[in-house]
């Protein structure tokens, strides 16, 4: 396979990924993600604006998010966040230091 042709299969299972999770389990909160798999749908917007940043284009974390959602931060919660437990939050405060901050 040459190299063009695994970049391009690599961005299509990349869009599957990003519709499956922004068009059909909208119902998975980004928590349960991050305490499940150690990322989210944010991880995959940052690792966006990380790549643009690479290649010299300037976009903020806002922007990579609204790329990668589809909308604002604001609409995704406001439409599909639910509210999360005090244990999932604990899990999150462990998984968010392990793959996030202290990965960085």
């Amino acid at each position: 396979m040459d190299d063009q042709t695994k970049l391009e299969i690599e961005a299509a299972a990349f869009r599957t990924l990003q519709k499956h999770l922004m068009q059909d389990r909208t119902d998975v909160q980004n928590i349960d993600l991050m305490n499940l798999a150690g990322f989210c749908r944010n991880c995959l917007a940052r690792w966006y604006q990380e790549a643009a940043n690479e290649r010299g284009i300037d976009i903020s974390k806002d922007e990579a998010r609204e790329a990668y959602y589809g909308m604002t931060m604001d609409e995704w919660k406001a439409n599909y966040q639910t509210e999360a437990s005090l244990a999932k939050q604990a899990e999150f405060e462990v998984a968010f230091k392990e793959n996030v901050t202290d990965k960085s």
